[in-house]
């Protein structure tokens, strides 16, 4: 991936008590990108710590702001023309990196979603079907993987409980071209308690005001070709 061919990259890791899995991350994550950083939303553990000597950048948020909160501040810090959201439990492969943001180079896309082999949450299943009433070919609209030009990342609100659906419609609605490459999901590094998604249920209201609004302006010159997304 590295060469002078190809624009900068920059890897946006949201990160809260991940000690013991970011590191890992941010050291494979370096191998396909010009930097990473690391947004410590509120850690009481050593990811800060964790983080900073396996090579990332750590951005502390001076209080916790949330999943939402901390992909914002790590969009305004990113150096690189193009930028890629990573989780920080491990589940992601940062080696589909290439594949992520190769649309993006090629001029076909503005954002690129990580589509996983399945959704396990019929919540995020739903919110997908939604989505795809206003934008076609989308069908992992959870994904926390993803690339899109940074000038793009910094246009949008993100106003919602998590960024399901709406991620994509803002994006959509800023003129944005959407696509979507296969992923590959690894166990995490380490154990994870998993939260019910009952924020999903208040998310809902977010995408259906999404649905009936217009676009925010006309595309900007982004680089992007015609979407076949647009209805």
């Amino acid at each position: 991936m590295r060469g002078a061919q190809r624009p900068k990259l920059s890897a946006v890791i949201p990160a809260n008590n991940e000690a013991g899995r970011v590191g890992r991350v941010v050291q494979e994550a370096l191998n396909y990108v010009d930097e990473v950083i690391v947004v410590d939303d509120g850690s009481t553990d050593r990811t800060r710590e964790e983080a900073a000597q396996a090579g990332a950048r750590v951005v502390a948020n001076r209080f916790q702001k949330g999943y939402i909160g901390a992909i914002k501040t790590g969009f305004r810090e990113a150096n690189g023309e193009i930028v890629v959201t990573v989780d920080a439990d491990g589940e992601h492969d940062p080696a589909d990196i290439p594949a992520l943001v190769a649309p993006i180079i090629t001029g076909e896309a503005d954002l690129v979603l990580g589509r996983r082999s399945s959704v396990p949450r019929a919540s995020e299943r739903f919110l997908s079907w939604l989505t795809r009433l206003r934008v076609r070919g989308v069908y992992d609209v959870g994904t926390g993987f993803r690339a899109l030009r940074t000038a793009l990342a910094r246009e949008l609100e993100i106003r919602g409980r998590c960024t399901c659906g709406i991620f994509v419609l803002e994006t959509f609605l800023h003129g944005a071209t959407v696509r979507e490459v296969p992923v590959k999901i690894r166990p995490p590094l380490t154990y994870k308690r998993r939260r019910l998604m009952w924020e999903h249920l208040p998310q809902t209201f977010y995408v259906l005001r999404l649905l009936i609004r217009p676009r925010f302006h006309n595309k900007k010159d982004r680089g992007h070709v015609p979407s076949s997304a647009e209805p």
